[in-house]
């Protein structure tokens, strides 16, 4: 089995090396990039497994590059960064950041993150890549929602975790507790803020009124219930 490919895009050569030897030395295969323009350009012929991206880029923003990995290529994304306060972490998760690690760390951290999370995705590639609910059909291997017309709304793999883990469990009360155990990260109010963005955006995205919404409920002081009909394909 080949190992898995983690590409890490950053402009300080110190921490590109640090990283390098600490990931080929757990088992990780690895590219490092100095600029986004490298980095966008390997991504044509290349499907990492795990993206790190810093946020401070001389040649392009990290949040916007952050975003278009994550909505586009439904990449694993994980933030590294000198940025500490809460609205940055909240910004970087809510725009399809999968995970958010402040500078200064130690390598073992990033490590165990970047294991953390392909360990979280291994079930969802041996489930069922399709689901259909009240006139949607998700597709989790191309990262799309389509509606009965056929129009189709992408979604991104953050997105994506809190979408499946709610058609895994339809008309089951999920707690905060249930979600935070499922999806990883630390429990707190940057979670929680992190989780009700991307609940909001999924809403959006199925044309609930966000005043009386039909498929995600919120039980104040519980957590949510998903009211769907679910057939996996």
């Amino acid at each position: 089995m080949t190992a898995p490919l983690v590409t890490i895009l950053d402009d300080e050569p110190a921490i590109r090396e640090m990283l390098t030897e600490a990931l080929q030395e757990a088992g990780f295969r690895t590219m490092s990039f100095g600029r986004a323009r490298e980095f966008e350009a390997a991504l044509q012929s290349t499907a990492p497994d795990v993206c790190l991206v810093d946020l401070s880029l001389p040649d392009k923003d990290g949040l916007t590059l952050v975003h278009r990995l994550a909505l586009e290529q439904g990449a694993t994304v994980i933030i590294i960064s000198g940025r500490a306060q809460v609205q940055d972490r909240v910004t970087g998760l809510e725009l399809g950041a999968d995970d958010y690690i402040i500078k200064p760390f130690e390598p073992a951290e990033v490590v165990a993150r970047v294991r953390a999370r392909l360990r979280k995705n291994a079930p969802a590639s041996q489930a069922g890549e399709t689901a259909q609910f009240n006139g949607w059909t998700a597709h989790f291997d191309r990262y799309m929602l389509v509606d009965e017309h056929g129009d189709e709304t992408a979604f991104s793999h953050a997105e994506g975790e809190v979408l499946r883990l709610f058609l895994e469990r339809p008309k089951r009360l999920i707690s905060r507790a249930n979600m935070q155990e499922s999806l990883g990260g630390a429990a707190g109010e940057s979670f929680d803020r992190a989780m009700d963005v991307r609940i909001s955006r999924l809403r959006t995205k199925l044309r609930e009124d966000p005043k009386n919404p039909r498929l995600i409920k919120t039980i104040y002081g519980a957590g949510y219930i998903f009211l769907g009909d679910v057939i996996w394909g």
